[in-house]
This record gives C-alpha cells, sequence and structure tokens, in this order.
C-alpha cells in the first residue's frame, strides 16, 4: 500500500511492535534509521537513488515515531530493544544479512546493531554520532554541572515534553531554523530548553522544504514528544543493560559521514579523531564542508552517493 507521500509502505510486526515502514526496490537490502526529531521522510531523498543502483530499502519509523508503535514504559526505548526492531524488519522481510544507515540517534542504534547482531550485517554507515561508548557520563558531560546540557533536560519525564508540545510548531521552528538567526552562547543549568516567547523564532534553514517543517509537525502532534523523548532517558543506563559489550569492537566494514559544523561532533572529546580504536574495519570517515548536523537534508545528493559508493564496494 501507498502512504500520504506515495511510498509503498508495510507494517511490520516484530519484537513486540508495528513498525511503518517504507519498502521499495529490489536487490540487497539497506536499512536506513533516523534519528530525533524526524521520522522515515529524513531520508526522501535517498530512497529512489538507492533503488536505481540495484538496492532494496527498508525505512521506518522507528518505535516512539511517526505511525510506529509508541509504547508508554521508559524501558521499552533501551538499545536492546531498538536494535532487535531493526534485525526484525530483516526477518520480515526475509533477509539474512542486510546493510545499515543512521543518523543521530539512528546512528546509534546503527553502531549497537552492529554490536549485538554482527552477523547480519554486510556493511554499517554512520551519519553524525561516532561511535564511543554510551553511558552516564552523556546525560552528564564533565565540565557541564552549571551549563543547560539538552540530554539532561529530557532525562526527568513530563518536563521537556510539556515544553515541546506547548506550541510544537515554535519547537519545530527552533529545531530547523536557520543558524545564523539562532540565540548563541551557553545558558546556566536550569534554563529551558527555547528562549523565551516573546523571543522571535528564526527562519527555516534553506536545506528543509515547507513541505518536510509541516510533515515533521503533523507527525509529533500525533504522537507528541514522550515516546521519542524515552529514547534518551535510557542513555545512561547502556552499560548495564549490555555489559558484556564493555571494550567490544564494530567489526563488520563501517563509514563515517558527518557536517564539518555538526556539534555533535564535540560532545566526547577524541570521539572523532579516535574512530579507528573502536572499528575492527573502518574503511573511512568524511567531514562534509559547510554542513552541521542535518547534513542528509543539506546535502542529499551527496550523501545518497557516498552511500551507494561504500555499501557497493564492500
Amino acid at each position: 500500500m501507498k502512504n500520504e507521500k506515495g511510498r509503498q509502505q508495510r507494517y511490520i510486526e516484530t519484537n513486540g511492535v508495528r513498525l511503518r515502514t517504507i519498502v521499495e526496490g529490489q536487490g540487497p537490502l539497506v536499512i536506513l534509521l533516523h534519528g530525533f526529531p524526524r521520522c522515515w521522510f529524513l531520508w526522501r531523498d535517498q530512497i529512489d537513488p538507492l533503488k536505481a543502483a540495484g538496492f532494496r530499502v527498508a525505512v521506518p519509523d522507528q518505535r516512539g515515531y511517526g505511525e510506529s508503535s509508541l509504547p508508554d514504559r521508559t524501558d521499552a526505548y533501551s538499545m536492546l530493544e531498538l536494535a532487535a526492531d531493526v534485525v526484525g524488519i530483516a526477518d520480515a522481510l526475509g533477509e539474512d544479512k542486510f546493510h545499515i544507515v543512521g543518523h543521530d540517534f539512528g546512528c546509534v542504534v546503527t553502531w549497537y546493531t552492529a554490536l549485538l547482531y554482527p552477523h547480519r550485517l554486510h556493511s554499517v554507515f554512520g551519519l553524525s554520532v561516532p561511535y564511543s561508548p554510551i553511558g552516564p557520563s552523556m546525560v552528564n558531560p564533565p565540565g557541564l554541572d552549571e551549563i543547560f546540557w539538552y540530554i539532561r533536560y529530557f532525562q526527568n519525564p513530563g518536563i521537556a515534553e510539556a515544553e515541546l508540545e506547548a506550541d510544537i510548531e515554535r519547537s519545530f521552528a527552533f529545531f530547523n531554523g536557520d543558524r545564523a538567526h539562532m540565540p548563541a552562547g551557553l545558558k546556566p543549568r536550569d534554563s529551558t530548553l527555547w528562549p523565551a516567547p516573546d523571543v522571535e523564532a528564526p527562519p527555516l534553514m534553506p536545506a528543509i522544504p515547507q513541505s518536510a517543517q509541516d510533515y515533521y509537525i503533523e507527525l509529533f502532534k500525533k504522537t507528541g514528544f514522550r515516546p521519542s523523548l524515552n529514547w534518551y532517558r535510557n542513555m545512561a543506563n547502556i552499560p548495564t543493560q549490555a555489559p558484556w559489550l564493555e571494550g567490544a569492537k564494530i567489526l563488520p566494514p563501517s563509514m563515517f559521514l558527518a557536517g564539518e559544523n555538526d556539534p555533535v561532533l564535540g560532545f566526547v572529546a577524541g570521539a572523532y579523531d579516535n574512530m579507528e580504536d573502536n572499528f575492527a574495519d573502518l574503511r573511512g570517515k568524511k567531514l562534509i564542508p559547510a554542513t552541521d548536523h542535518w547534513v542528509i537534508e543539506q546535502q542529499p545528493a551527496l550523501v545518497a552517493r557516498e552511500i551507494i559508493e561504500f555499501v557497493s564496494a564492500v
């Protein structure tokens, strides 16, 4: 069946959830994973190039997003569950092995799927978040005790979602606003996520058309933000959820891509420079000039080309 954007979609039942998944094309399977605050539509400009290059593409709304299941329990969004969802998609499509590509928190799921299920993967391609082990220090980074940190702000159920849902249009105006018009500088720890209501929201960044902005807004009006924020509420628990992964390296052939101005590159000191230490077969890492966190939407053709070149070569 086709969805509201004319894409072929399926509702895949796996791992106790129902995942709305765009499934198109023929050939080796490539699963594309979005992060926060997005949905399958993040990959709208990469689906057709991958199909044309001879791949089958599966692009889910991950659990907690869009038209997929929205479990109530916070622990339903552990990394073990999120990785099992991905493997469940491949199982439902009859594929023993697949390529996996992820951006933002979808990139984190990509890395951990590779750690937990290396035998199921042809390759791993991450965008934005260089792999380093995640745990409590990501929630309370050293040196930020008195500084606002959004992941720490997201931890207490009810607080962040109340702010985000008070005016979803305004929230997305800041999420996707032109960085040149954003407030600059660090904020005190007790700040809110967005500036005061009398501060005008920035214009939309050029890379995101109004139609995409409207689509994201409408989906989050339906789901709210609690399910997607619950992903962040499991970050500190990753070491205890999978203690056997301590010191483990990502084994499948791997590639990393990010915008050179992506602030996430600096979240963990040395994570990008020392990526090789955490991979058995890191075949490349690249920074794209004049782009930031939304490199997929800022440079859609380049990202598609990089993915195709990599998955075609492994």
